[in-house]
């Protein structure tokens, strides 16, 4: 056996004086793991199997065709396809608009660095519809938009149909974590965290209520469950989301034994 050299799961060369076997390494911790399993599970038993295996959302113009100009109207399209997607009637939601929180002008002047967290948009009961309000500067990143209006409309899905109440404690990251399983968690991962740098100041913004790497896990899940050990669409994840993604998939496949 002298010279014999072992690729390992990480793709590490390892000898057989080394440690023979690296056990994969989960990107989130045990305590987040468990709950995104778990949740997953909840998921598939609440809304099926058709809806696990159903369309993943890509970034392109075969899912959202037609120039984007960051409008109200455009606002208003992406919530009428989202609805489509998601198997809301759109006369249950109710859109309006919030003013934006930062202040832009004073960004353009003043060295500064603005970091930003939470939510961009919000969901509340009236007459027994939902209505949803979408702060207007999301309009202009449309990634971002798509990620708040599935956040938004998972409420619909989830507060509004009665399968969860608003008094749980982690109803709003559950819900992020259903835009994963609806098949638009690529829009809310790349979302989830943004840095941007010029000569006059810094930003960074963080979208949702998940880090990068329960994103990244969140989405393997999503692959493992569906069959999927090398999804096409991982390709549309920016780096770090997708680098969390892969690391989710080995865990999963050491776990699994396979």
């Amino acid at each position: 056996m002298e010279g014999f050299t072992r690729i390992g799961v990480d793709g590490v060369a390892h000898n057989p004086g080394m440690v023979w076997w690296r056990r994969a390494a989960c990107p989130v911790r045990p305590v987040e793991q468990e709950w995104i399993d778990r949740s997953m599970d909840w998921f598939v038993a609440e809304f099926g199997l058709e809806r696990l295996r159903g369309e993943v959302v890509l970034p392109t113009d075969g899912y959202f065709p037609g120039e984007y100009r960051g409008t109200r109207e455009d606002v208003r399209v992406v919530l009428e396809r989202l609805c489509a997607h998601m198997g809301i009637d759109p006369a249950r939601v109710e859109l309006e608009h919030d003013e934006a929180d930062d202040n832009p002008e004073l960004s353009a002047h003043v060295p500064i660095h603005w970091s930003g967290s939470g939510a961009a948009g919000h969901h509340r009961m009236r007459d027994g519809r939902s209505v949803i309000g979408i702060r207007d500067d999301q309009a202009a990143r449309p990634a971002g938009l798509v990620a708040t209006v599935a956040h938004e409309l998972g409420h619909v899905l989830l507060l509004a149909e009665g399968r969860i109440s608003a008094k749980r404690k982690d109803h709003e990251p559950l819900t992020d974590l259903l835009t994963v399983f609806f098949g638009l968690g690529i829009f809310s991962a790349n979302s989830s965290f943004d840095y941007s740098r010029d000569d006059q100041y810094t930003r960074t913004s963080r979208l949702g209520y998940l880090t990068e790497p329960m994103f990244g896990y969140a989405l393997a899940r999503y692959a493992w469950l569906r069959g999927e050990p090398d999804p096409d669409w991982a390709r549309y994840l920016d780096t770090n989301p997708r680098t969390f993604l892969k690391r989710g998939l080995r865990f999963l496949t050491y776990e699994s034994g396979s």
